[in-house]
């Protein structure tokens, strides 16, 4: 499946927020690597706490505050990559060989190009991610793909996923990898 539709994120049941009506997430997956996803969140966006815009750069505990994410996994196999993106423009690239087991890349080859827009009831933030610079693999197989949101608001922090397996907000739990993506047709 290609999610050319817009799937709902769910806020985890612990947390609470009023500043969020809703967040979507539409995924393209092409036939030439790219991965384009755009979150679309649903709010009173003057109470959502958004990281004041930089030059695109490599960021370090993003998912600290508003930050949007995706999981990216080849069918199969542990193994897995987190990608980070700030609407500051500010990104983080994480290689997981297992649950948790991994550490940031510190690749600009991994570059994601990321674009915001906003009014005062909607923010979308789209990033295109090249699967080929994951490796030659990703470009081609079938993917499991999670895709969340930690939202800080003046209400506080609000964790929005497309599946909450656990008690507690875990984006890194193989079951919340929820949407599958076949492999392109060429």
């Amino acid at each position: 499946m290609n999610a050319e539709h817009w799937i709902d994120l769910t806020r985890h049941p612990s947390t609470r927020t009023e500043s969020v009506r809703a967040i979507q997430v539409r995924v393209r997956r092409s036939a030439n690597s790219e991965l384009q996803l755009t979150f679309r969140l649903d709010g009173d966006i003057p109470r959502i706490l958004v990281p004041s815009s930089s030059a695109p750069r490599i960021g370090t505990d993003l998912w600290r505050h508003t930050c949007f994410e995706a999981f990216i996994q080849v069918q199969g196999q542990p193994a897995y990559h987190e990608f980070n993106f700030a609407p500051s423009g500010e990104w983080c690239v994480y290689a997981l060989s297992g649950y948790r087991n991994g550490a940031p890349l510190a690749d600009e080859a991994m570059r994601p190009h990321i674009t915001l827009h906003s009014t005062n009831s909607r923010l979308d933030l789209e990033a295109v991610v090249r699967l080929d610079t994951l490796s030659a693999i990703h470009s081609r197989a079938f993917l499991r793909i999670g895709l969340s949101a930690v939202i800080e608001a003046s209400d506080g922090l609000s964790y929005w996923a497309l599946r909450h397996p656990a008690d507690k907000p875990d984006f890194h739990n193989p079951d919340s990898f929820a949407l599958p993506l076949e492999p392109p047709v060429r």
